[in-house]
């Protein structure tokens, strides 16, 4: 029979938040002002980001963040690597920090395992739309709300990690061995972060634990864990009947439109009436636990689930009408946005503005799919079976092409371990005074999956601030401080009670 690990001894949960307060009022709003002014923006969004030197920039100044911190035995260095072409890959930082025992004489972790934090710097696009005070490079703090890109995703993600670090040694408490990977290319598929992984592999040690704060809340009352993310099939359908715009009025009738053709390749994919996506393959069955855990989320959050969103509003005959979400059942809400297909169209090519529209009939229309995967559906198999569905047999023999642009698979949570779950409920308790919910994201993190494949025994603490109308990716996105700090302490105190 195994020896049960030994317990590590509870921290001091207010002296823990009032040090976790302290930091980020006196030291990490200040820094993630700075950051947020900075329009680093992802590779995907900035095909010349090397020669702009933004990523460059927010990663150095984090960099400097944490040397500044002076954290006794914590090394930081920023790792580059280029590619087979010899082309420079976005850099990451990366840190390391020794186990220790306590000063009250405690023995570090028995387990000798390490802690991964990580998160990443680069940032989505501005998007349109922010309110007239407010704007993607212009940090504001309003109503306890940080305002701008990136900063809840995820710019704030090291700044917390460290500041959950010095928590812990402030109070002299043991603490396993730590290290941190920062990357700066997740917005865009996370597509140099596997190189990196497998350079720094033999840094990594045996990973117990892995947390990554580039995830969700239900609400702003409590800690939440996230159990699954669904994964992203992304590519350009584009579909072309002429070489040229033709007057509407001699051609149309005869020339069939591309935005007809258009509509009837993607009612192949999707009943256009429900939403749902038609290829049996693209579904998966929803494991009962996370069944039960849904339940017990709706209850949570009840009508709050599908409230959250902005919806458009219109006057009816002096009534006020709200535009409907595609169910008012928060279970069906839940499983809806976390563990079935659903397909999006977040752009268009083609298409002259509305007011340099003529009567042409156009050559050609291209949108930008995004295929949203359910957490255990293979990505890459699904951009295959895509690509055939959409291009075989086009009506009117048109010139039909879709071009992948990404694949990713979804991840669904490990079993949780006696101690995580005791660990998440005590913090949860500490810190918010509600216990710790769970709950699923219906949005990708690449690194999950590769690190549940690597480190298939690590726990996993995937979480972070982008609770309701915290809206990353689009306008007006916040970062809620409180919360953040809350958040913050209570990884602090799962990381003390790393066995």
């Amino acid at each position: 029979m195994n020896a049960r690990l030994p317990q590590p001894l509870p921290l001091d949960a207010a002296a823990l938040q009032s040090h976790v307060d302290a930091s980020w009022r006196d030291r990490i709003v200040p820094a993630l002002l700075d950051y947020v002014a900075v329009p680093a923006k992802s590779p995907a969004f900035d095909a010349d980001w090397a020669a702009h030197g933004l990523l460059e920039r927010v990663l150095q100044s984090a960099a400097d963040w944490v040397s500044a911190q002076r954290v006794p035995g914590l090394r930081l260095e920023i790792v580059r690597l280029n590619d087979a072409h010899g082309r420079p890959r976005t850099p990451v930082l990366f840190f390391e920090l020794p186990a220790s025992a306590g000063q009250d004489g405690t023995p570090a972790p028995a387990s000798g395992q390490t802690v991964l934090m990580y998160g990443h710097l680069d940032k989505q696009p501005e998007f349109t739309g922010w309110r007239s005070d407010l704007g993607p490079w212009t940090p504001k703090i309003d109503d306890g709300k940080l305002y701008g890109r990136g900063g809840a995703d995820d710019g704030y993600a090291v700044y917390a990690s460290v500041a959950a670090i010095q928590a812990i040694q402030a109070q002299g408490a043991a603490h396993p061995r730590i290290v941190g990977i920062i990357e700066t290319c997740e917005e865009s598929g996370s597509g140099d972060l596997l190189p990196y992984v497998d350079a720094l592999r033999p840094r990594l040690g045996d990973v117990g634990l892995v947390i990554c704060l580039d995830s969700g809340a239900g609400n702003y009352d409590q800690l939440w864990l996230t159990t699954s993310l669904r994964g992203m099939a992304a590519g350009v359908l584009k579909v072309e009947v002429l070489t040229e715009g033709i007057h509407s009025g001699d051609a149309s009738g005869l020339v069939p439109s591309s935005f007809r053709i258009m509509r009837q390749v993607l009612d192949r994919l999707e009943d256009s009436a429900t939403g749902r996506l038609l290829p049996a393959s693209f579904h998966c069955e929803v494991p009962a636990e996370r069944l039960e855990q849904a339940r017990a989320t709706a209850a949570i959050l009840g009508d709050e689930i599908y409230k959250r969103f902005p919806w458009a509003h219109h006057d009816c005959g002096g009534s006020t009408l709200f535009a409907l979400p595609t169910t008012t059942d928060p279970v069906e809400a839940l499983i809806n946005r976390t563990w079935r297909p659903t397909l999006s169209v977040t752009g268009a090519e083609g298409f002259p503005a509305l007011k340099d529209a003529g009567n042409v009939l156009r050559p050609y229309t291209a949108f930008k799919l995004s295929l949203r995967l359910p957490p255990l559906v293979d990505a890459a198999a699904a951009v295959q079976e895509l690509k055939a569905l959409l291009e075989d047999n086009a009506p009117y023999q048109a010139k039909v092409t879709f071009a992948g642009e990404g694949a990713a698979s979804g991840w669904n949570a490990p079993p949780t371990t006696d101690w995580f779950e005791r660990a998440l409920q005590d913090a949860s308790q500490a810190h918010f005074g509600a216990a710790c919910g769970t709950i699923g994201q219906g949005g990708t993190i690449p690194l999950m999956n590769l690190l549940s494949q690597g480190f298939p025994t690590a726990q996993m603490m995937v979480c972070g601030v982008l609770g309701p109308k915290s809206n990353a990716h689009g306008p007006n996105e916040f970062l809620h401080l409180d919360y953040a700090r809350r958040l913050t302490a209570s990884v602090a105190q799962v990381i003390a009670r790393m066995p």
